[in-house]
């Protein structure tokens, strides 16, 4: 297979959650642009994730579900299955943040957050890899892991716990379904610009403490992932296991 060919996603079936807008749409997007119909998963309205996608020439069903319930998965399972009548890629990137002092931190934002980015993350994989070993032709299955899976951060607790253990589940993941022929890994943003950094690139102190950290001397976008999303969703993968890439702009070398 020619290099360029082996990144094609012609005829594969990718659930991307949190699709509805900011990194989950720009990752929709590239993987459609690449040639995958889009299962896109999102409490909110995802008609311009469904309108971007069909612009690309690619089929996209929009599946309403509150991931802070694990309930929703057999629901996503159904529905992709019954649009596409397969699953290829598994896009687990919808994630929340909430922001407190250590000493002040709620139960309740420790539980919103943990059940978000990793309870709901494990279930929706397990579902998955059981129809993708079923199916018997492997997968990929790929994380959105965090600069706070290397580092310890301030005022975030539960997000810096959910997003270390979801470095440690890709982990996980791939020891336990690399012999069906499924690939598990990560892609860890850095400062990226979105809903979850708009209070940190509106304090005028922090953002330009931290664009004085990043060497690309500027904040990502949800197009920077593309490339790396479609890599690691993609055939030209097919050895990689278990790893989490940094899209950062160069901050963890600093």
């Amino acid at each position: 297979m020619a290099i360029l060919d082996q990144f094609k996603l012609d005829g594969k079936a990718a659930i991307v959650t949190g699709a509805g807008r900011g990194l989950g749409q720009g990752i929709a997007f590239g993987l459609a642009e690449a040639g995958a119909d889009i299962a896109g998963v999102d409490v909110i309205d995802q008609g311009e994730t469904k309108s971007g996608v069909e612009k690309r020439g690619r089929r996209c069903t929009t599946i309403k579900a509150d991931l802070s319930k694990a309930d929703c998965v057999p629901h996503i399972i159904d529905s992709t299955l019954k649009a596409f009548g397969h699953i290829d890629i598994l896009f687990n990137n919808a994630g929340i943040i909430r922001r407190a002092p250590l000493t002040e931190f709620t139960e309740k934002d420790w539980d919103d957050v943990i059940n978000i980015n990793l309870r709901t993350l494990f279930f929706l994989s397990q579902a998955v890899a059981k129809v993708m070993i079923k199916q018997g032709k492997g997968g990929k299955i790929v994380n959105t892991a965090s600069m706070l899976s290397f580092q310890g951060g301030i005022r975030v607790p539960s997000y810096t716990a959910s997003k270390s253990a979801v470095m440690g589940l890709t982990r996980l993941m791939a020891n336990e379904l690399a012999p069906h022929g499924i690939n598990v890994n990560a892609i860890a943003p850095g400062y990226m610009a979105t809903d979850n950094t708009k209070a940190l690139r509106e304090d005028e102190k922090r953002n330009a403490e931290i664009l004085g950290r990043i060497p690309a001397g500027r904040w990502g976008t949800p197009t920077d992932l593309q490339g790396v999303a479609v890599f690691l969703a993609s055939p030209a993968s097919d050895y990689v296991q278990a790893y989490t890439i940094a899209v950062d702009g160069g901050w963890l070398a600093r």
